[in-house]
């Protein structure tokens, strides 16, 4: 693991850039019903979309200079994706996935937290957003933990989502935010 290009780090996380060979814990991190009900198509990656995904995600970070990453923990094992993507021209998302075992331990929380004053101290732009299913409360949770606030729904893949925006002005006003 010790070729993998670091991104970012917290004390809890680590955000490195996906390998090429990294297409089956992608798809191992979306194999299951529960990791996907939320995401377009809500059925189980293949190996085949997988790739495509980390295809695409090599071709933003070159592009934009930011992507989805690979997420470790501290001690280096694999627990999902997260990272910051453009969406259509002008916008940057948020977005994050984490295997089962690491859900509410607050590194949802932490990823989101971290990817957003990162985002906002390289001044990649002044606003980026996230949208969620409508039913994944504990995503609008973190969403809204890291100071996002609510916008106008937004319409993905023929579902109706809800969406959120985050400013650098609303960060920097946040009491504790770096």
């Amino acid at each position: 693991m010790t070729s993998e290009r670091l991104i970012l780090k917290t004390p809890r996380l680590r955000f490195v850039m996906w390998g090429e060979g990294d297409a089956a814990l992608l798809r191992q991190l979306h194999s299951t019903l529960a990791t996907t009900r939320y995401l377009p198509g809500n059925a189980p990656w293949s190996l085949d979309e997988a790739e495509q995904r980390l295809h695409g995600w090599f071709a933003e970070q070159a592009r934009d200079g930011t992507t989805k990453y690979k997420l470790l923990a501290a001690d280096v094992s694999f627990i999902g994706r997260a990272g910051i993507s453009r969406f259509g021209s002008d916008e940057f998302e948020l977005g994050y996935s984490l295997r089962e075992e690491a859900w509410g331990k607050g590194l949802a929380t932490e990823a989101a937290s971290a990817l957003a004053g990162w985002f906002f101290a390289r001044k990649f732009a002044s606003g980026l957003i996230a949208f969620t299913h409508p039913e994944n409360i504990a995503s609008q949770r973190v969403l809204r933990k890291i100071g996002m606030r609510e916008r106008a729904p937004i319409l993905i893949d023929g579902m109706l989502d809800t969406a959120f925006e985050l400013t650098a002005g609303m960060r920097s006003g946040r009491p504790g935010a770096s």
